[in-house]
């Protein structure tokens, strides 16, 4: 268990002046502002059906809302930086305006567009591409001073799935993240969070590679978020669907609990928490 490690990783997230207390395993409910999302149960296109989601999402005990734009499931369809603004910011303005206390991330790889929601209200930037699609990103969120989570991912959603040879996929998303939280240190972000990027630009068998050796991740000493909710990883190895997958998504989930993980993104709000309150009375 991590708790029989002999360091520290950090514990503590500033979201907006907002300390949170992440020895505790948090919750981050999915709410995608895109008609082409992979699971169509997260498709929340409207403001008034994304403010319904935010409020059940907070009741159920979501820490965190992630709101995306952009789709980044394999093969998705790009859009330009105004269409992925137009359909964040009223969302991200009436959540503010209606749920003061929530602490909103936006799934963003656009300078652009974090300095637009972090204007609005929002608190976390949540980069799918590790800086690696927008040259200014790690200095827009530098001059902001907001969390930065930092997922491993190559290419673009267009083509990722044509860049899936590695060597040893634990070393190099291992060494990838230790050279990009070094260039995001020296402009002085504070707040990183790691994202190992199940199923982005990976194989079946490298998620689960990555899984398997979650915990080794802890030697970076900094929180980790897990995406694989509802995921190919899950309902491929199962043959079954996205929507059926919730059962299989508990089960991993609990799984990287027990591994160090200290933040689920999830589709199913009610369900995570369930299981990070079992896994906690185990402890």
């Amino acid at each position: 268990m991590t708790k029989d490690t002999f360091f520290r990783k950090k514990a503590t997230l500033n979201a907006g002046g907002k300390l949170l207390d992440l020895s505790s395993p948090k919750v981050m409910g999915i709410i995608n502002l895109t008609p082409d999302s992979f699971f169509a149960g997260s498709r929340k296109p409207s403001t008034e059906e994304a403010l319904r989601q935010a409020e059940k999402m907070l009741n159920e005990g979501a820490d965190f809302l992630d709101l995306g734009a952009y789709s980044s499931r394999p093969g998705a369809e790009d859009i330009s930086v105004q269409e992925e603004t137009d359909r964040l910011l009223p969302v991200v303005e009436s959540i503010v305006k209606q749920f003061p206390e929530a602490i909103l991330s936006i799934d963003t790889f656009r300078a652009k567009v974090a300095e637009v929601v972090v204007e609005a209200g929002a608190h976390i930037i949540n980069d799918i591409s590790g800086g690696q699609l927008d040259a200014d990103m790690f200095a827009t969120v530098a001059r902001l001073q907001v969390p930065y989570i930092l997922m491993h991912m190559r290419g673009t959603p267009q083509n990722m799935q044509q860049q899936t040879e590695y060597e040893d996929v634990f070393a190099e998303v291992y060494d990838y993240f230790a050279n990009k939280y070094y260039e995001l240190k020296q402009l002085g972000v504070h707040d990183v969070i790691i994202d190992p990027g199940f199923g982005f630009a990976k194989k079946r068998e490298h998620s689960y590679a990555l899984m398997n050796r979650l915990q080794d991740f802890n030697l970076l000493q900094l929180p980790i978020l897990i995406g694989i909710s509802r995921k190919k990883m899950i309902y491929g190895t199962l043959d079954i669907t996205a929507a059926e997958a919730l059962n299989g998504t508990t089960a991993l989930n609990t799984i990287a609990l027990a591994k160090g993980a200290n933040i689920l993104r999830v589709h199913d709000v009610k369900e995570a928490v369930e299981a990070v309150k079992i896994w906690e009375r185990c402890q």
